[in-house]
C-alpha cells in the first residue's frame, strides 16, 4: 500500500512539473510572437523655415461707385452710351436740352459788351473833364461826379461778366460727363424724359480695374501680419471656383475688431484687367500671417493625440519605438511644425495605431513601386 501510495505521490508530481513546464513554454512563445516588429512607415524629421497661411472666405467690392445724376432739372435730348458699357473718365455720357441756357449766356454776354462800351465812353468823358479841370473851364465837383460814374459802371461790368461766367457754367451742365473709368449700370433716363438732381440717378458706373476683395481675419493674426510686413502691401491671393489663383497686395486694415465675431476687416487690391473679378462674387482667400523659422517638421500623421498630450513615436538605433511628447506649433500643406523633438529623429509616419513603447518595428515596403516593378520574363 505504501508503495503504492508512492507511486502515486511520483507521478502527481510529474503531472504538475510537466503542467508547468508546458505553461512555461507557452507563455515563452507567446512573449516571442508579441516581440515580433510590426511593419511601419516612418520618416525623418527635419528643420526649415514654414510660411503659416490664413485662409478666409471674401467678396469682391468695387473700389469706386457713382451714381450720376444732373446738377440742373433739365430735359435729356441724347444719350451717348449703353447700358453696361466700358466707359473712361471725361466721356460724354448725357446731353440736356441747352436752348434756355445758351439764350441766358448770349443774353449775358451782350449785357457785359454794353457795359465795356459805357465804360469806355466814360473813361473818356472823365479825361476830358480832367483836361478842361486843368484849364479851369470846369471845377473839381464835375470831375468827380465824372470819376463816380467811371467806377459804377466798372463794378456793373465785372457784375455782368461774372453772370455770363455764371451762365456758361450753367451751359456746361447741360453735357454730362463720366467722373471715373468704369462699367455702366442700368440707365434710368430716356430722350425726352426729364432729369433732375434729386431723382433717381441716371445711370450708375463702377469701377472694375482695379477692384478690391473684402475679408475677414481672427484678430489674433493682426499682431501676425503686422509684424511680419511692417511697410504694409502684403501679399494676398484669391481664387475663384475653377480658375487659377491671382495675387494681389493688403492696403486697408480695420480700425476696430467685431466683439461679436472675434475678427477684423480687411481689403486687398487686385489688377482686373481681364474682369475676372466682378463686384458681389465671393471668393477663396490666402495669406502667409507669418513666418515660423527653424521649425522641426514632421508629416502630420506622425501625431498621435494621446488621453493627455500629443506625443510621436521616436524609433530608436535598435529599431525600437519610444513616445516622445511634443507640442504641435502649426500645421501647413500636411507639415505639422513641432517642438520637443530633434531634427533628424526618425519618426513613424503610419502604423502608430498598433505600437506600444518599446516594440521592434521594421520599415513596411513600397506596394505601388512593387506592382509598378515589371514580372520577369516580360519586356
Amino acid at each position: 500500500m505504501q508503495h503504492s501510495r508512492k507511486i502515486l505521490v511520483i507521478g502527481a508530481g510529474l503531472i504538475v512539473v510537466g503542467a508547468i513546464a508546458y505553461f512555461a513554454l507557452s507563455d515563452e512563445r507567446q512573449a516571442m510572437h508579441g516581440a515580433a516588429a510590426q511593419s511601419v512607415r516612418t520618416a525623418l524629421a527635419e528643420r526649415k523655415t514654414i510660411p503659416i497661411t490664413v485662409h478666409a472666405n471674401g467678396y469682391v467690392t468695387a473700389i469706386n461707385t457713382v451714381d450720376v445724376r444732373p446738377q440742373v432739372q433739365n430735359i435729356v435730348r441724347e444719350i451717348h452710351v449703353k447700358e453696361g458699357q466700358f466707359v473712361k473718365a471725361g466721356q460724354l455720357l448725357f446731353t440736356l436740352d441747352d436752348r434756355g441756357d445758351r439764350s441766358n449766356l448770349e443774353r449775358a454776354r451782350a449785357e457785359a459788351e454794353a457795359g465795356r462800351a459805357d465804360l469806355a465812353d466814360a473813361e473818356l468823358t472823365l479825361k476830358r473833364n480832367r483836361e478842361l479841370l486843368e484849364k479851369n473851364f470846369v471845377s473839381q465837383s464835375v470831375v468827380d461826379t465824372a470819376r463816380n460814374k467811371v467806377e459804377s459802371l466798372r463794378r456793373t461790368l465785372q457784375a455782368n461778366q461774372a453772370a455770363a461766367q455764371a451762365s456758361n457754367v450753367a451751359l456746361g451742365y447741360n453735357r454730362i460727363a463720366a467722373s471715373i473709368t468704369g462699367r455702366l449700370g442700368v440707365i434710368n433716363v430716356h430722350p425726352g424724359s426729364l432729369a433732375q438732381p434729386s431723382g433717381d440717378p441716371m445711370v450708375t458706373i463702377t469701377q472694375i480695374d482695379p477692384i478690391h476683395i473684402s475679408f475677414s481675419l481672427p484678430e489674433r493674426e493682426l499682431t501676425n501680419i503686422t509684424a511680419t510686413y511692417p511697410d504694409g502691401g502684403a501679399p494676398v491671393r484669391a481664387q475663384l471656383p475653377g480658375q487659377p489663383e491671382i495675387t494681389g497686395k493688403l492696403v486697408f486694415i480695420d480700425n476696430t475688431t467685431d466683439p461679436q465675431t472675434g475678427t477684423i476687416k480687411m481689403k486687398a487690391e487686385f489688377a482686373n484687367g481681364a474682369h475676372k473679378l466682378w463686384p458681389g462674387s465671393y471668393v477663396s482667400v490666402s495669406l502667409v500671417s507669418r513666418n515660423v523659422e527653424n521649425a522641426v517638421l514632421v508629416p502630420a500623421q506622425a501625431v498621435v493625440t494621446g488621453p493627455v498630450d500629443k506625443f510621436i513615436y521616436v524609433v530608436g538605433a535598435d529599431d525600437k519605438v519610444a513616445q516622445q511628447k511634443v507640442d504641435v506649433v502649426a500645421i501647413e500643406d500636411g507639415q505639422a511644425a513641432v517642438t520637443g523633438l530633434a531634427a533628424g529623429a526618425r519618426v513613424v509616419v503610419e502604423g502608430s495605431q498598433n505600437l506600444r513603447p518599446g516594440n521592434r518595428i521594421v520599415e513596411a515596403k513600397d506596394e505601388s513601386a512593387a506592382r509598378k516593378k515589371p514580372a520577369p520574363g516580360t519586356d
